[in-house]
């Protein structure tokens, strides 16, 4: 889904997080990782990372499987190639 034409917002961001077993945040080369099945973190920390400036969920985001990355991190994403 191309995040600029149909944009998520809370609910489906919040959604979309609580079907996935882990997410990946990289903010420039920061990464943090939630365990979502074990360690779920609440609603506002995980919005807060999810969700950009504007309120709709962060570009770009990629689900693969059980495990969601969002945000650019150059070593993440060589994981997924």
């Amino acid at each position: 889904m191309d995040a600029s034409k149909q944009k998520q917002g809370k609910a489906e961001a919040l959604a979309l997080a609580k079907s996935v077993r882990t997410i990946h945040v990289a903010k420039g080369k920061k990464c943090v990782t939630f365990d979502m099945k074990n360690d779920p973190p609440d609603d506002a920390t995980i919005l807060a990372h999810l969700l950009g400036p504007t309120g709709n969920l962060r570009a770009p985001t990629i689900k693969k499987g059980t495990t969601l990355y969002v945000g650019f991190n150059e070593e993440a994403y060589r994981g997924l190639m």
